[in-house]
């Protein structure tokens, strides 16, 4: 192994002139030849640098050797105080190596993003040139740094006492650095009256700030903030800390990482004493809430309010007291750490072989879960110690396999200790030097010491694929160990590990001696929205568990934005977490969403009861605060989102003035969300003060604006809708003007409603491959994710572009089945793809969403599954753009985009794209044809209508209601009831008449209809369906006494009806029955049966009566006015027929009837099969000759030939009302059903 090591007063084989300069320390090559060119090119060779005090580095140049074909590629920087402890420079948060020469000559520059403060340097070369060797010219660039320290031995501290005058207890800044081997210390402690005090504290590596503030006691949970950052910190390498604390504000940073806290309450004044401790505290355990030791390790330039602490200290002035014993220059303890890199690492070290007596101790940390921690050889037998799962393992083999397991949270990434001893057959283990949980063995053998000791690994020759049972008896199931190992000591000898580095002893492999290289991949925290984060040697992990998000980094809301998104992926009305902005900040909240023809958005507060009030005047006001189930940013962005909101107040008022005002000031206003007063009432607009009447012209009396403030003795209201959405909603009302005699007031205040959902159906066309919009540069260093919906008939094209420098981020149609998406970050070009099985060019809308964080990049197209791909381990990680961002186009404004693109959003925000649209050649705002995409959510015959913003489904011709013709309508019949729906007036009809009559059923001919309906009862014999025509033709449906389901129909009045009879079983069981009956392509006194069933009329429940494209039963209970249809006896709406979620999921017995063959049998009764049960008679009739002209419907209107039953074996959400007694066991149990039902 070689190394060179140069110093400020003189030099060796590479001969670095040493030139100050006022600011700069500048390090030059000789002009002749020369270089570092170590004799062995290996990757454990190094140049280290004695800059013979701590300077400050701030950038570093490299050539390759003179004149030669020896030049580095690549290296890593590592930083010593000491020359020993090194710590490896980051340029970036996963970036650790520099890119070196690609030839002997030319320099390449680094300014470093953060400074050094060191005063050794070493460059380690990580890759050369093939064809010649390492080689090095290295330039340093920096300043001299001063410093104040002052070291602290575990029992010492210093008291600083201020003056009282100097202090502004509204703000403090407190700033220093420290650096120590300990993991647990009290740095800073201030204690006041009360219970008050300020803390800082170091525990297992990470700092820990607790304030108690205000006069509550001191264990008050409420009182108590505890703000935690940093890790690792007992590292023995400096530290930062910076404590700001200004009003209710404090900011809190360790090395660069801040975080930020705003209290609440009384958090800005703290009664505190002026005394402040730094180190540890005089009354240990008194004055804080948790147990503490005092501070080992260095302080440097301690600064309080600008106060030099330290220079202070140092001139023993009399503000600062000593307690214990401090030093003014920092110790560096000689402990060699050695890191582990991966799992083909190992270090060996040799033993006394054949002793009786084992001692082995070790300190190490990881972040893994599993790892080989040591191994040794012994005598005819054979041991191993691993760390597994979180725990610790002592495994031996012999002829029997024994496992302990010890320890937990051994991967915590703190220092653990290990201590192994054995003594002939006796053989105890124990962990961070817990007396109390020694394992105590008696072995069945007695054991002497081997030759080599083994730690974090072995080599490859006795790993399990090439086992020499001679050398090793055991093989390694756990993998390397993958972190650091400090304090090895072998027969209670501290092993000199430098020695090993200078490979005098022992022997090693991909290791890093001399510094631990752990790092804590979850400092940052890049889990978002409250994700969890774990991690191992090489990656983080983020649990997303009740989050409301998923990703790799907790990113992507698993929510809609809004109740638009959900309505138009088939919802119904519920209520629904929605999520805003998306993948931004705010969280996901509960509203109910309202599907009507648009989607109303619905938010509830705490106050939604009419609330009665008296005695209020100006001194002694009625003020009521509403809280809503949102915070305030998320009802501002579903605010903004939303098309339209309103926000119903009702006041109700005898003697009590609205808009009166006394001394100028109205007697009662409201607050909304911008804390902003408004006088202006339900229905009226800001700055106008009146109220709906006023506007109207139609208050109680013409001489105010308000019918409140007429002031009567009598009860009167002023009720409207506030719609203005910038003041929405309501967050305060005050009423002062209840304090009269006879004055009172009773007010309501609505849930707020929103309406639509603006970006959902923002969309652009770009007509020429050379158009495009552009917009600000897209900022998404960290995450990005873009989402939108676009439709085309090209076969490619780009949908967006964003360049940097060298970076860019690009989502493009390469074919008419590839949507890729490519970006870079530094890495170099990166894609993901996903194939779809279909073209995308069918001019139909596809929905699109990209992701890339620092852990993944994804892709998804509609429902097809999404493509990922992981980031590199240690690459760059910013995405760094600069350059306007591109949609429908390129900067170059090649490869254009012809067709839509709908919803854009970028990390949850919404482009305006139609805004921009306007102003813009070649592209036009909104895109029409959402029917061709989303017609298929209108049901039950249902029809798609185009709107400019989306769809509707217009049910007009389906039995069904609702947004998407989905909601059944149901009543249910009271005894002797029916409905009655005529076709047309009685007599003969013909084509050419020009009656209204005639225009609507001249062409009525039926050479085939379709006929459902659902029906419920207990009665036989009954009519469910009667249709005749006035050429005494006719078809009814009955259930026959025995329960039986009949057909019975009569096309020729010369013969007698023909009769379908479906004997499955009992069907006037009280259960829910579904019947669709089809007749095709064929061409009446009514029978006894008939007659009989009809007079015993139908008590019961129908539901969803279709008749081709009419719907007499919802023509009766919708439109009883306009529709000719006629209701006898009792029919009430129900809800009879609906079926809930749990019955929906039972059992169904599906039976079918279907007439599909046209010539004999005219009508086929069919099983599942298709096969005819029974053939119906001939008839040489034509098709029906008249038009049909009465359909009367007693229980249920169908006509036809094909029937399904689907048998629900269930009952209804809602009872109906008791209508009859003395029924039989069904019949009273269906009754029960129906007690109640809904009466408005």
């Amino acid at each position: 192994m070689h190394s060179y090591e140069t110093n400020l007063t003189g030099t060796l084989s590479l001969l670095l002139y040493v030139i100050f300069f006022t600011t700069f320390l500048i390090f030059l090559p000789t002009k002749g030849a020369g270089g570092w060119s170590p004799l062995v090119s290996n990757k454990y060779q190094w140049l280290q640098i004695d800059l013979g005090e701590r300077m400050e580095i701030t950038a570093i140049a490299t050539q390759g050797g003179y004149g030669s074909s020896d030049w580095v590629t690549s290296y890593l920087l590592m930083f010593s105080d000491s020359g020993r402890n090194w710590k490896q420079y980051r340029q970036e948060e996963s970036i650790w190596g520099f890119s070196g020469n690609t030839n002997a000559d030319s320099v390449v520059y680094y300014k470093l993003q953060h400074s050094i403060k060191a005063r050794f340097l070493r460059f380690i070369p990580l890759d050369w040139n093939p064809n010649g060797r390492i080689g090095m010219r290295i330039e340093v660039y920096g300043c001299s740094y001063r410093s104040e320290v002052v070291d602290f031995d575990g029992k010492s501290f210093l008291l600083y006492r201020f003056d009282e005058k100097s202090i502004n207890s509204l703000k403090d800044v407190i700033s220093f650095k420290f650096k120590t081997m300990e993991s647990d210390g009290i740095l800073l402690h201030r204690k006041g009256q009360n219970g008050n005090f300020i803390t800082l504290e170091l525990i297992k590596g990470k700092l820990f700030l607790f304030i108690n503030s205000g006069d509550t006691k001191l264990h008050s949970t409420n009182s108590l903030i505890n703000i935690t950052t940093g890790s690792l910190l007992d590292d023995q390498h400096w530290h930062s800390v910076l404590i700001e604390h200004f009003n209710k504000q404090v900011n809190f940073t360790v090395d660069k990482h801040t975080q930020h806290f705003h209290a609440k309450g009384e958090f800005n004044y703290l009664d505190l004493n002026y005394e402040l401790s730094f180190g540890g505290t005089l009354a240990a355990g008194k004055s804080v809430p948790f147990s503490h030791r005092n501070f080992h390790g260095c302080f440097e330039n301690l600064y309080c309010n600008g106060v030099n602490v330290i220079n202070l200290a140092k001139r023993q002035k009399p503000q600062i007291y000593i307690m214990g014993n401090v030093s003014f220059s920092c110790s560096q303890p000689q402990t060699v750490p050695v890191t582990f890199l991966g799992s083909g690492s190992y270090l060996s070290l040799r033993g006394s072989s054949g002793q009786d007596e084992i001692s082995v101790s070790f300190q190490f940390r990881t972040w893994n879960k599993m790892g080989f921690l040591l191994s040794s050889n012994f005598h005819q037998h054979s041991g191993e110690v691993s760390n597994y799962s979180k725990k610790f393992v002592y495994k031996h083999f012999f002829v029997t396999d024994f496992i302990f397991l010890l320890g937990a949270e051994l991967n915590n990434g703190q220092w653990h200790s290990i201590s192994l001893a054995a003594k002939r057959n006796h053989l105890s283990i124990m962990i961070d030097n817990d007396v109390t949980s020694v394992l105590h063995l008696v072995l069945p053998m007695q054991i002497y010491s081997g030759d080599i000791y083994y730690f974090g690994g072995e080599p490859s020759k006795f790993g399990p694929n090439n086992l020499s049972s001679s050398d090793f008896e055991c093989k390694n199931p756990f993998g390397g160990f993958q972190g650091c190992m400090r304090q090895i000591s072998i027969s209670n000898k501290v092993v000199d590990l430098i020695l090993v580095q200078q490979s005098i002893f022992g022997n090693f492999s991909d290791l890093q001696i001399d510094l631990c290289g752990l790092i804590d991949r979850c400092l940052p925290n890049y889990c978002e929205h409250g994700g969890e984060c774990s991690q191992s040697w090489n990656s983080f992990y983020c649990n997303c568990t009740n989050t409301g998000y998923m990703g790799a980094t907790c990113h992507s809301s698993i929510y809609e934005q809004s109740c638009e998104a959900y309505k138009h992926r088939g919802n119904t009305s519920g209520f629904y977490y929605i999520d805003s902005d998306g993948s931004g900040p705010l969280g996901p909240f509960l509203v109910y969403c309202n599907m009507t023809d648009t989607a109303w958005t619905i938010v509830q507060h705490n106050s939604s009861d009419f609330t009665r009030v008296k005695s209020s005047n100006r001194e002694n006001p009625h003020t009521v605060f509403f809280k809503y189930t949102a915070n305030t940013e998320q009802l501002q962005a579903t605010i903004n989102h939303a098309e339209h909101c309103e926000q119903e107040f009702a006041y109700h008022c005898k003697k009590s003035r609205l808009l009166n005002k006394r001394d100028g000031i109205p007697l009662s206003w409201w607050v909304g969300r911008t804390n902003e007063t408004q006088t202006y009432w339900g229905g009226s607009l800001p700055d106008v003060q009146k109220c709906t009447c006023g506007l109207e012209g139609n208050c109680i009396d013409s001489q105010y604006y308000c019918n409140c403030d007429a002031d009567r003795n009598e009860w009167t209201n002023d009720t409207g809708f506030l719609s203005y959405k910038e003041h929405l909603p309501v967050t305060q009302i005050v009423i002062t003007d209840t304090d009269r005699p006879n004055s009172e007031a009773a007010y309501k205040l609505g849930p707020l409603l929103c309406r639509g959902d603006r970006s959902f159906w923002n969309s652009a066309s770009f007509n020429t491959e050379t158009s495009y919009l552009h917009f600000p540069t897209f900022h998404g260093e960290l995450s990005a994710d873009v989402s939108f919906f676009f439709k085309t008939t090209a076969s490619s094209g780009v949908f967006l572009e964003n360049l940097g420098i060298k970076d860019f981020i690009r989502i493009e149609l390469h074919s008419p089945a590839e949507v890729i998406f490519s970006f870079d970050v530094g890495n170099g070009p990166f894609e993901v793809m996903v194939q779809s099985p279909s073209h995308l060019n069918d001019n139909q809308w596809h929905y699109v969403r990209a992701e890339r964080n620092i852990k993944e990049a994804s892709l998804q197209v509609d429902q097809l599954p999404p493509k990922s791909q992981p980031a590199p381990v240690d690459g760059h990680i910013l995405l760094q753009l600069n350059s306007q961002l591109f949609v429908g186009g390129t900067a170059s404004r090649q490869k254009g985009f012809l067709g839509c693109i709908r919803s854009l959003q970028l990390n949850g925000i919404a482009l305006d794209l139609e805004e921009r649209a306007k102003i813009t050649p070649g592209v036009d705002p909104g895109c029409p044809g959402h029917c061709s995409s989303y017609g298929n959510l209108c049901h039950n015959g249902g029809k798609c209508k185009e709107k400019h913003s989306g769809f509707s489904c217009d049910c007009s011709f389906s039995a069904y209601s609702g947004p998407f013709c989905l909601n059944e309508i149901s009543a249910y019949f009271g005894s002797g009831s029916s409905v009655t729906y005529n076709f047309q007036e009685y007599y003969t009809l013909s084509k050419n008449s020009s009656s209204h009559a005639a225009s609507f059923h001249g062409d009525m001919t039926l050479i085939r209809e379709t006929i459902t309906l659902s029906f419920r009862t207990t009665r036989t014999p009954t009519l469910l369906l009667y249709v005749g025509s006035f050429y005494k033709e006719y078809l009814s449906v009955i259930l026959a006494r025995n329960g039986s389901l009949q057909i019975r129909y009569k096309l020729d009045s010369h013969q007698e009806p023909d009769v379908f009879n479906s004997n499955f079983k009992n069907m006037a069981d009280g259960q829910l029955h579904h019947v669709k009956i089809n007749r095709e392509e064929e061409n009446s006194d009514v029978d006894q049966e008939t007659m009989k069933a009809n007079s015993q009329g139908f008590t019961g429940c129908l539901s969803s009566v279709q008749f081709n494209h009419i719907a007499p039963l919802k023509a009766a209970l919708h439109h009883s006015s306009l529709a000719p249809v006629t209701v006898k006896g009792h029919v009430a709406e129900s809800n009879c027929g609906t079926l809930t979620g749990a019955e929906s999921t039972l059992s169904e017995t599906t039976h079918s009837f279907a007439g599909s063959i046209y010539y004999s049998p005219y009508f086929s009764y069919l099983t599942g099969l298709g096969e005819p049960l029974a053939n119906a008679i001939r008839s040489d009739s034509a098709i029906i000759g008249g038009v049909i002209a009465v359909v009367i419907f007693i229980l249920l209107c169908i006509t036809a030939i094909a029937i399904r039953i689907y048998q629900q074996k269930s009952l209804y959400k809602k009872n109906e009302t008791k209508r009859a007694e003395n029924e039989d066991c069904a019949e009273t149990a269906l009754k029960t059903e129906l007690t109640v039902y809904d009466l408005i």
